[in-house]
């Protein structure tokens, strides 16, 4: 087997067990504060330990991704995968909101593992082949967060939540392993120059196509992540009282979830012949319009279908961003490019259940996916508007 396709395989594996590692056990930190002892203020709680880890990671990701460039990407993933089995083995053994807390935070400045083995893909794979790489990996990602919850579930209702965070711990130990003796990366060039974090974000500043690609991650990241507190609780409801409603929510949560694992392949290949900014176009196009479509249903068979025809095209934006990220900037700024869209990705999951609950909390849900929509909507017009300028840019790039 080539070395670019056994480093995605394995690759796939780890990121496919960290993102059920990480479903088993963020979902049910509510149910978890009522389990030691924690009976107010709840909701405030458990929205703090959310953002908490998001807000970290905002911080940190650029740090990690000039380690990155200095030391390589394989380091940093494995780093970032030890990390996790500390925090989640730790966790197991809390007391008190306070220890979580702080195992949030950590989590939130030591984490990685994804965008790690996303940058060690964007660079140790031939350039023909970068978007279904991307896009596989993205399907790793999806098929881990469906899985997850199942296994969490499973395992808190057999053993009790403190079991299934070690059991979280022991899956992203074992990912970290396979990473260790099986994933080799050839292609790369440490970078020489001391800089600073500062200095990133200033050459980010003046690399236009790059920093278009930040707003839009910022942009598309926020957009998804406000109607996450709603949805939900929204799906119950068009589900009506029935006894399965919440077991149905589940499924109907996951739907995108499983588009992604079916079509995100579809997406990369033809990324690769016609370009990553029309891949992008189409699932920022597809899922505005999927979004607001959504507004019209009231029964939940309708709502489903169209959650996961939403899906089938959302599922080609985020590769498709990170396959800009590879073409917009150089190779030894690769690790500090991914590392700082990874941190506008955090500040759009931090800022986005913010905007969610305040609309949700004074105006009728539908008001959630009416932003949400438009945000989306917003994010691709400015896709078309500067398709040329972000075009000319790869291409001087690419000669140079």
């Amino acid at each position: 087997m080539l070395l670019w396709k056994r480093n995605l395989w394995i690759l796939w594996i780890g990121v496919f067990f960290t993102a059920a590692s990480f479903s088993m056990v963020i979902p049910f930190l509510p149910i978890f504060l009522l389990q030691i002892g924690v009976h107010q203020h709840t909701e405030m709680w458990s929205g703090l330990l959310f953002s908490s880890a998001f807000f970290a990671g905002a911080l940190a990701s650029p740090f990690w991704g000039r380690m990155a460039d200095k030391y390589g990407r394989k380091p940093m993933i494995i780093r970032a995968g030890f990390a996790l089995f500390v925090v989640y083995t730790l966790m197991a053994f809390v007391t008190n909101p306070y220890q979580i807390l702080g195992l949030r935070i950590m989590q939130g400045l030591l984490s990685g593992f994804i965008p790690g083995a996303i940058a060690l893909i964007g660079t140790n794979t031939p350039g023909n082949k970068v978007g279904y790489a991307l896009s596989m990996i993205s399907t790793a990602s999806a098929s881990g967060s469906i899985i997850g919850p199942l296994l969490g579930g499973g395992i808190a209702d057999l053993v009790g939540n403190r079991w299934a965070f070690a059991s979280a711990g022991m899956i992203v130990c074992l990912s970290t392993l396979l990473i260790i003796f099986w994933v080799v990366e050839e292609n790369f060039t440490p970078s020489k120059g001391k800089g600073s974090v500062k200095n990133d974000f200033r050459v980010a500043l003046h690399n236009q196509s790059f920093l278009m690609v930040l707003i839009l991650t910022l942009v598309t990241s926020c957009s998804i992540m406000t109607i996450e507190p709603v949805l939900p609780l929204y799906i119950i409801k068009l589900g009506g009282s029935s006894s399965n409603a919440s077991f149905l929510a589940g499924i109907v949560f996951s739907l995108p979830g499983i588009a992604s694992a079916l079509f995100a392949p579809y997406w990369g290949k033809w990324a690769d012949k016609v370009g990553f900014q029309r891949v992008l176009f189409i699932g920022l196009l597809g899922g505005g319009i999927g979004t607001l479509a959504q507004i019209g249903f009231t029964h939940i068979w309708g709502f489903s279908v169209i959650r996961f025809i939403y899906g089938i095209f959302f599922c080609a934006v985020f590769p498709a961003l990170n396959g800009l990220v590879v073409k917009s900037t150089p190779e030894d700024f690769r690790g500090r490019a991914f590392s700082l869209n990874q941190t506008a990705n955090q500040l759009g999951g931090m800022v986005g259940p913010m905007i969610g609950g305040f609309l949700g909390g004074i105006f009728p849900v539908n008001s959630v996916f009416l932003v949400t929509g438009v945000l989306l909507l917003c994010a691709m017009i400015t896709v078309y508007l500067n398709g040329s300028k972000l075009n000319s840019t790869m291409k001087q790039k690419a000669v140079s």
